[in-house]
């Protein structure tokens, strides 16, 4: 679902980002504790022992101290203890955007499902991959600290409808504008061939 945000909607949402207040998981460099039987599946749903979390304060609690390390693998972190867990895909999922302006001076943002906010600017990036055997493409957000949403396929489409065409190099390229900055998603010809 989009939203077209007013100013004070696009004001709460950032007052919001500001008071909300994570842990510094990224300072803490407790012992490795071991794996734990506990997956974040590709629709954001959390599992523990195969059966999911239905508790959703326990979701959030979990998804604050996620970190993603240089070793490419996810842990649950608190002062004492880093707890390796699996994620199918990326650790949040990006359910609604807001948008206020348009063209270069539209601001874009999301809220995941476990409630966070991000505003689309340099440090917290859009970025597309695509599927090289099935060509899906598949959209992400940079939440926090190297920790991704995966856009929902109904977001993405309304992200597709404010997308533009952008000259690079004599060459014609498709992407969104946000906070001053365009977010790249591949050559035109590319990424809409017949």
């Amino acid at each position: 679902m989009t939203s077209s945000a007013s100013t004070d909607g696009l004001n709460a949402i950032i007052a919001q980002i500001k008071d909300k207040k994570h842990p510094p998981v990224h300072l803490w460099n407790p012992e490795f504790c071991g794996d734990l039987d506990m997956k974040i599946a590709r629709d954001g749903t959390w599992y523990y022992l195969g059966s999911p979390i239905g508790r959703k304060p326990l979701v959030k609690l979990f998804s604050s101290v996620i970190r993603y390390d240089d070793d490419g693998k996810y842990y649950l972190v608190t002062p004492v203890e880093k707890i390796g867990i699996t994620v199918e895909d990326a650790p949040f999922v990006a359910v609604e955007m807001f948008v206020e302006g348009s063209s270069q001076d539209q601001v874009i943002s999301f809220r995941t499902h476990v409630e966070d906010f991000v505003i689309v600017d340099k440090e917290h990036p859009i970025r597309l991959t695509i599927d090289a055997s099935s060509k899906e493409p598949a959209p992400y957000v940079l939440v926090r600290a190297n920790l991704e949403a995966l856009i929902i396929r109904s977001v993405f489409y309304d992200l597709i409808g404010l997308g533009v065409e952008k000259e690079v190099d004599g060459v014609r390229h498709f992407g969104v504008w946000s906070s001053g900055e365009f977010f790249d998603f591949g050559v035109m010809d590319e990424l809409f061939e017949a």
